[in-house]
């Protein structure tokens, strides 16, 4: 009987397994097949979605080739490459925008220029803004002197006194130079123009010919005034803390403004003294600010009158209109005949005779100054001198003229400054 009861335990266990096999089967069964379903109907989605989006794609394709004018049935760039966007630049093409020129003259193009080629260049493409002796004109940026103002509080930053290389000369005015007119000077007219740059700031003589394989061996006035900037090495881990954002004012007010304009306006303007370098007085301060105005020139001064015909007129005619010619290299500064007053130098009326600095009101450098000290007078003999290198006969003048070249011009323009300023 123990056997029989254990044969029919036996059985029953057995059955039942196979019927909790059975149920799992079904299931996975169930699942697999709820699975595949799950993947056709993605598997379709995703087929509707690639269709649409070739559909937007030929479309573009067909208005791109309709608005370009090409044929639309041309194929598709293939992407495998790029974009399929244009095309290399050929090698002239780089070659025409490559013009940079570094400090040891790679990139200069072959060419030479002297001062005395670039003085009538200058005068013809810069003098209207920096004026024919690179001085400067309203404020406009002056070219010329500043030597002994690095030091100073509002120093005169010119290519002669402040740029460590030549090459940046070069390099923006053969770029950016002239303006409105970028591009249209060629490599000699620019070696031209930057010669007599340099020798407006006393630092060649007019027969100095400068080239693309001595450019880059000029050593400019402060080149050794640059340092390296390497504070963020050095210093700034001693001092770099996280800024504190508690006990914040409530109110921020503006208690004092810049004293200088950082942009050159776009007419020039007429309200500007700031560069010392042309004898004209600093900035004052006002309650509502600094001004730019000096207090000498808040009443308009009337601009001198032509010079009348009457005036050149008689005897030696020709010598006489060959100084006036010649006076146009310093009218920007001068003003002579009648009604002729002070500008950015004195005027030149009764010039002859007169005490060297000797005109009222005028602010004289130093250099003058010490010339009125001494009782030194103009005449034939110191007015020749002058024009021909005013920096050697007043040593450390501001004026940025650096002479005439020729006896004749000279000897014509003080033919011109004793009949005009009578």
């Amino acid at each position: 009987m123990l056997g029989v009861a254990y044969g029919v335990a036996t059985n029953q266990w057995t059955g039942q397994k196979l019927d909790v096999m059975e149920r799992q089967v079904e299931q996975a069964a169930a699942i697999a097949s709820e699975a595949e379903a799950k993947a056709q109907t993605e598997a379709a989605r995703v087929a509707e979605i690639e269709a649409k989006a070739a559909e937007i794609q030929e479309q573009a394709r067909l208005a791109l080739a309709t608005a370009s004018g090409g044929a639309v049935s041309e194929p598709a760039p293939a992407m495998s490459a790029g974009y399929g966007l244009g095309r290399a630049a050929h090698p002239e093409e780089i070659a025409a925008w490559d013009v940079d020129v570094l400090p040891d003259g790679r990139g200069l193009p072959e060419g030479s220029g002297n001062a005395f080629d670039g003085e009538e260049i200058f005068a013809e493409k810069c003098g209207s803004c920096h004026g024919d002796f690179a001085e400067g004109v309203d404020n406009w940026p002056v070219l010329a002197g500043g030597f002994d103002t690095l030091a100073d509080e509002d120093p005169v930053k010119t290519v002669g006194s402040y740029w460590p290389y030549l090459s940046t000369a070069y390099d923006y005015i053969y770029r950016s130079m002239p303006f409105g007119e970028a591009g249209t000077l060629t490599p000699d007219e620019t070696y031209a123009i930057v010669a007599y740059i340099l020798y407006s700031n006393d630092l060649i003589d007019d027969e100095f010919e400068l080239t693309h394989e001595n450019l880059a061996e000029f050593n400019m006035y402060n080149a050794e005034g640059f340092v390296v900037d390497d504070r963020d090495a050095l210093e700034y881990s001693q001092w770099r803390r996280e800024p504190c954002m508690e006990n914040c004012k409530d109110e921020v007010q503006v208690t004092m403004r810049s004293v200088f304009l950082v942009e050159t306006p776009p007419e020039g303007g007429s309200n500007s003294v700031m560069n010392h370098a042309r004898d004209q007085a600093l900035p004052s301060f006002t309650a509502d600010g600094p001004s730019f105005i000096p207090a000498a020139a808040a009443q308009p001064e009337q601009e001198a009158s032509a010079e009348p015909e009457a005036q050149v007129a008689d005897a030696g005619a020709d010598l006489l209109k060959d100084g006036q010619k010649a006076f146009k290299k310093c009218q920007a500064c001068h003003k002579i005949g009648d009604g002729a007053k002070n500008g950015t130098g004195p005027h030149l009326n009764a010039l002859f005779g007169r005490t060297i600095g000797g005109v009222d009101g005028f602010k004289y450098s130093n250099a003058f100054k010490s010339a009125a000290e001494e009782g030194r007078v103009w005449d034939d003999e110191s007015l020749a001198a002058f024009l021909t290198k005013p920096k050697d006969y007043i040593k450390g003048t501001k004026m940025a003229f650096g002479g005439f070249k020729k006896d004749e011009e000279i000897a014509a323009v003080i033919a011109y400054l004793r009949e005009a300023g009578q």
